[in-house]
Formats: C-alpha cells, sequence, structure tokens
C-alpha cells in the first residue's frame, strides 16, 4: 500500500471514533426504568407414585333395580382414581380400588365383601349403594377389623355406634330426612298424612322414623302401605290411600317403586303433595316417573341444583368442581348418588394422609377424627356417637318443576 492510501485510512477511522465517541446517549431517569419482568415461578413436576398399589375396595350396585345408584357410583370411583395417582397416589404409593358389583343382592354383597378382604386384602370398603346390602356385610365388616364406608342412608347402618365401630356412612340419614319432612308439615299446617314404603331396611328404618317423629309433632298417621323393590304398579296401596284422604302422601324408597307411586297418583287423581325420600334425588326418578315427576319435592343434597346454590356457600367450590369434572368425563349430570362415593373414597384417602400408613386401627381412627370435611352431602364432622357426621343443615328442600330440579327452601320459608 502506498503511503497515500494508508494516510486516507488512518483519516477515515478517526473520524469514525470521533463520530461515535460524540454521538449522544439517550438519557433514562432511574424512575421511567422499565419494570423487570415478573418470571413465573417453576412448577414442581408431580413424581409418580411407586411401590405397592394401596388397595381400597368397592361394592355398588352396578347392575339389578339399584343400578341408577350403582352406576354413578363406579364412574365416580373411577374418575377419582385416575385423577388422585395423576397427582402422585397416596403416601407416594399409586391408589387401586377393586370395584365389585353386587347386582343389587345382599347375598352378592356378603360375597363381594368377603374376597375383597381376604383375597384382595383391601384396607377399607366403600359402598354399598344399598341399606339392605350394607347391612349384609356389617358384621362381618366389624368382625374382621376392616373399616367400611357405606353410601347407603338406613339408620340402622351406623346406628347403635357402639356396635358399628369400624362402620361409617356418608348420605345423610333417613333420621335427618324425616325431620326436614316434618319441618314441612309444620310450616303447612299438615296434620293428617299417610306413608307408602318400599319393604327392605331402607324403607322399614325410613317408616320407623316417620312413626316415632310424626307422632312426636302431633301429626295423624293415616294409613301404611308398602310395596316391594321390584313391584311395577301400587294401584291397589294408592286406591286405599286415596279413600283415607290425606292432605300429604310420603313414599319412602330408592326406584323404581318410588316412580310409580307417583305416576299412580297422577292416575288415580290423587292431587295432594307427595314427599319423597332423598332415595330418589337423581335423575333416574325424573325419567321413570315422566310428568307425574313434576310438583314432587323431598329434602336432598345440594349437588343436584348445584347451579342454584349460593357462591358463598361453604359446600359450592366442592360440588361445583365434582359436577364439572364428571359431566366433562361421562357427558352427563353428576347426581347425589356418584357424590356418595366422592365423598367416601375422599374420606379413606385423607384418612390414609392423616394416618401415615395402613393399619387398619389407625385408619380407622383416622376416619372417626374427620372435623369439617367439605364433601359433596355436607360438612362432615364424625366423632366416638356419631358416625355419619352430618346435620339437618345437610338438606335443602328441592322440587320437581318441568322435568328439572329446583331449589324450593322459599316453599316453606313463607309457612
Amino acid at each position: 500500500m502506498s503511503q497515500k492510501a494508508k494516510l486516507l485510512v488512518l483519516v477515515v477511522l478517526a473520524a469514525s471514533v470521533v463520530w461515535l465517541v460524540g454521538c449522544p446517549k439517550p438519557s433514562v431517569a432511574p424512575g421511567d426504568m422499565p419494570p423487570p419482568v415478573e418470571q413465573p415461578p417453576l412448577e414442581e413436576p408431580t413424581v409418580a407414585p411407586t411401590g405397592e398399589p394401596i388397595k381400597i375396595g368397592a361394592i355398588f350396585s352396578v347392575t339389578g333395580p339399584a343400578a341408577p345408584l350403582g352406576v354413578p357410583e363406579k364412574e365416580t370411583v373411577e374418575l377419582l382414581v385416575e385423577k388422585i395417582n395423576s397427582s402422585g397416589g397416596v403416601n407416594g404409593r399409586p391408589l387401586e380400588v377393586i370395584v365389585k358389583d353386587d347386582k343389587s343382592e345382599p347375598t352378592e354383597t356378603a360375597l363381594a365383601a368377603k374376597d375383597l378382604v381376604e383375597t384382595e386384602q383391601v384396607v377399607a370398603i366403600i359402598g354399598p349403594s344399598r341399606s339392605p346390602c350394607a347391612m349384609a356385610i356389617v358384621d362381618y365388616c366389624q368382625e374382621q377389623e376392616v373399616p367400611l364406608i357405606a353410601c347407603a342412608a338406613a339408620g340402622p347402618v351406623t346406628n347403635p355406634v357402639a356396635e358399628r365401630k369400624w362402620v361409617f356412612a356418608v348420605p345423610q340419614t333417613d333420621i335427618l330426612a324425616v325431620a326436614k319432612i316434618v319441618e314441612y308439615l309444620k310450616a303447612k299446617d299438615i296434620k293428617k298424612v299417610a306413608t307408602i314404603y318400599v319393604s327392605n331396611t331402607f324403607g322399614e328404618s325410613g317408616q320407623a322414623q316417620l312413626e316415632k317423629q310424626l307422632g312426636d309433632a302431633g301429626v295423624e298417621l293415616l294409613a301404611s302401605e308398602t310395596f316391594g323393590s321390584e313391584d311395577t304398579d301400587m294401584t291397589a296401596q294408592i286406591t286405599k290411600i286415596k279413600g283415607m284422604s290425606p292432605e300429604a302422601v310420603i313414599c319412602w324408597g330408592t326406584n323404581p317403586g318410588p316412580a310409580t307411586v307417583a305416576k299412580n297418583m297422577k292416575t288415580l287423581g290423587l292431587d295432594v303433595p307427595l314427599l319423597q325420600s332423598h332415595g330418589v334425588a337423581n335423575q333416574g326418578f325424573i325419567n321413570l316417573a315422566g310428568d307425574a315427576a313434576n310438583g314432587v319435592m323431598l329434602p336432598a343434597g345440594r349437588l343436584i341444583v348445584v347451579d342454584e346454590v349460593a357462591d358463598d356457600d361453604v359446600q359450592k367450590e366442592v360440588l361445583a368442581s365434582y359436577a364439572a369434572d364428571f359431566t366433562a368425563a361421562y357427558d352427563k349430570p353428576a347426581d347425589t348418588f356418584g357424590g356418595h362415593a366422592y365423598d367416601a373414597l375422599t374420606l379413606v384417602v385423607k384418612a390414609l394422609e392423616s394416618a401415615g400408613s395402613t393399619d387398619a386401627a389407625a385408619l380407622r381412627d383416622a376416619i372417626e377424627s374427620t372435623k369439617d370435611y367439605v364433601g359433596t352431602a355436607g360438612v362432615f364432622n364424625y366423632g366416638a356417637d356419631d358416625h355419619n357426621g352430618l346435620t339437618i343443615d345437610a338438606f335443602v328442600w328441592v322440587k320437581i318443576v318441568d322435568g328439572n330440579w329446583k331449589l324450593a327452601e322459599d316453599e316453606i320459608s313463607g309457612g
């Protein structure tokens, strides 16, 4: 390179440096600095459960007359097990629920319980769906010292508690349901009623409570009729009841019988209030009774009217979450009986976590120590003298209007 060319390069470089140094920098006041971008916290990865699965037995009436109860119970358990295991299992171990179908028969329930305890070696049993089926295994679970959380509502399932140390239940009892009905009768100044009930443990226990509590309330029981769990016509019984001129009829049972009672009352023109037990609190009753379901009232849990439950109700979050999950999984509404399975399994899982082991005695004690558990049926507070754990506040009045469940607390609030 010539001397002249080198000189030219030096001049260009010098000019560039002067331009860069002399170019003014944008000044930013401290208060004008953009805030730092806050990064979201990293989620802890869920640790997959390992080791031997914790086995829980479940006995539901998936077939037979009580299938409208047992099917949503089975579906709910399957949904919950998947959710629990995807969230780390129970105490770090996978959860396995072995479901048995008792075909709505107590003898099948007894066989299922024996297999679950002696062959599968489950740590607890949830279910059965029906009171007669639950009564078939109460003594067995006592003898084997295996916790049983029943999805059946008859009072004798958990009473007397001194003889039911290993037995708990999640539905509201017939004792509470009758008390709620008596409130309605008093508010409406109804003094004369007739009852019709299914001839099994659930119906007979409900009738016993009706006889006691109606008498205490000064309400005259004009007539009481029965029907079989698979009977398809109650015309004769309803005709007798109509002849007694009751001011209301109270029916105690689970489908299909109560739906037939509603239809027969409509056909025979017995136009008085029909009050059902909480044993019909699902869509199956409406489907079976058709137009005759309209106007029927009953005490029930809040789940079947979840959309009308106030946002500040302590149960609202649990009810809405379970209902949404169930509907997303099965494309149908959640109902009372699936809710019983939700409560039963959740209570056992919480007790396992509290006990920190699968030891039978520790698990039983942990279940009995349950306090303020918000479930689908209500707020549970078990104790040494109470293995149902609910109060009358677990019930609301519901009414069927145009084929749909509606909250009906205002039916009695005005007297």
